[in-house]
């Protein structure tokens, strides 16, 4: 592939399934660590549109969003593939990456200690709710395209990392083994693999990271009430 830059953080769980894609592929790059606080020239240059992490330059072309790059990526170089070559499947991948994105993901910030009461209540059922269906597509599977890590894995690979992080914070339990036992173990197994946990950031790093923004979140909430 040659020439290839990430431009993104190590906060990032958009960036950390970048790095993962290239790792699989065996691409060497260079990280560029972006401030999302004090976005930098390089940035704004390369993403105008959304100003987002992450970017990869590949040859001095900018490609944008981790998942329209993890195709890219996956186009670009053949071995190890991410996507199925079934165009029925490869459609199946994409929905349930964008579900994990879009329904998941966004469920799971919704649970966080900004709401409470019924209304906390509410949001945890729903982000157990959106579990449920990648419980029903990982159920009897090593990883969720079979024997091998494929796009779908990466996409919500950072539920063993980050869903155990807003956990934390927000003292709730969402991932429980008994009601997404195939989950849970898919959690546990794909953490351990060497190739996905170098590219983890330290435990404790997202933990401050997320931390203050959580805090400030919650407080904004009891001020309303």
């Amino acid at each position: 592939m040659g020439e290839v830059k990430v431009i993104g953080s190590t906060s990032s769980l958009f960036c950390t399934r970048v790095e993962w894609a290239l790792k699989l592929k065996g691409v060497e790059y260079e990280y560029i660590h972006e401030d999302v606080r004090n976005k930098s020239p390089l940035l704004l240059k390369h993403n105008p549109v959304h100003k987002k992490i992450p970017v990869i330059l590949h040859r001095d072309r900018a490609v944008a969003e981790s998942l329209v790059i993890l195709e890219y990526i996956d186009d670009t170089l053949k071995q190890n593939p991410l996507l199925p070559e079934d165009p029925y499947e490869r459609s199946t991948a994409r929905f349930w990456a964008k579900f994990g994105d879009e329904k998941v993901r966004i469920s799971v910030l919704n649970s966080l200690p900004w709401s409470e009461g019924e209304e906390k209540e509410k949001a945890i059922e729903s982000a157990r709710e959106s579990l449920s269906f990648l419980e029903e597509q990982i159920e009897g599977k090593t990883f969720f395209g079979g024997e091998k890590i494929g796009f779908l894995d990466l996409a919500v690979g950072w539920i063993p990392l980050w869903l155990g992080i807003m956990e934390q914070i927000g003292e709730m339990k969402l991932l429980d083994a008994e009601k997404f036992p195939s989950l849970h173990e898919w959690s546990q197994n794909f953490i351990k693999i060497p190739l996905i946990k170098e590219a983890l950031p330290p435990r404790e790093e997202l933990v401050d990271y997320f931390t203050p923004s959580v805090s400030y979140m919650r407080s904004l909430a009891s001020q309303k009430q």
